[in-house]
């Protein structure tokens, strides 16, 4: 009988965390969800409410699940602002969300996580720098900062540790009021990223295939960085 692995996805009520999840579990995984707004998925699925701009609370909430063979950290959200308007209000929350729940989650769940485990962490194509988004590219930059790292740390168990930093992607993020400084621009390919194709390279780097590839960058853009 083959036994299901186990992710921790956050941010699955909506946009890539969601279509993450829903890959999963269409490949048979068991998975948890971590968000504020309730998710209600097909599959083998368990909805855990978490509020990821307060990380003080996320290492009681996951305390009593099993094992997680994987940790996805799809949460997020965008505060645009030009030179002279920033607001650093802005900068600590996507701060707080993106990188200190990250860190609270893989130092509470990589403990018992098995060897051979994963870990993807959802970054940004615009972390390498774009007009009005300084803020949200430092919390994203931030993300490679921690991956890579954790990937040395990780490799002598086996567990790997990558970034997927997607480009305009079609999700409700885009029409977020908060990111009205940078009207959505289409890539290259003529069309947004659509989430499930970030979700399909997810679950290949989850994957059994998945094994040889730690520390990385994937940029999945439209052919927006080129």
């Amino acid at each position: 009988m083959t036994v299901s692995k186990h992710a921790v996805v956050t941010g699955t009520s909506s946009g890539i965390g969601k279509a993450i999840a829903s890959k999963l579990l269409a490949d048979g995984w068991k998975v948890t969800g971590l968000s504020r707004t309730e998710s209600s998925l097909e599959g083998k699925f368990e909805w855990l409410q978490a509020d990821l701009s307060e990380p003080e609370s996320l290492a009681s909430v996951v305390s009593s699940l099993e094992p997680a063979d994987a940790l996805v950290h799809a949460a997020g959200f965008q505060r645009t602002a030009h030179m002279g308007s920033l607001d650093p209000a802005a900068l600590a929350g996507m701060f707080t969300v993106h990188v200190a729940a990250a860190s609270v989650l893989a130092n509470a769940l990589v403990p018992s996580m098995p060897d051979g485990g994963r870990i993807v962490l959802l970054g940004s194509r615009t972390s390498t720098g774009m007009p009005g988004k300084s803020h949200y590219a430092a919390t994203k930059a931030a993300l490679m900062g921690l991956g890579r790292t954790w990937a040395q740390e990780l490799a002598p168990r086996g567990i790997t540790v990558n970034v997927l930093s997607p480009g305009p992607t079609d999700t409700p993020m885009l029409n977020d009021p908060g990111r009205a400084a940078t009207p959505v621009k289409l890539p290259a390919l003529g069309a947004l990223v659509d989430p499930e194709d970030v979700a399909a390279l997810a679950a290949f780097l989850l994957g059994p295939h998945g094994k040889s590839i730690t520390g990385q960058n994937y940029v999945i853009c439209g052919g927006a960085s080129l």
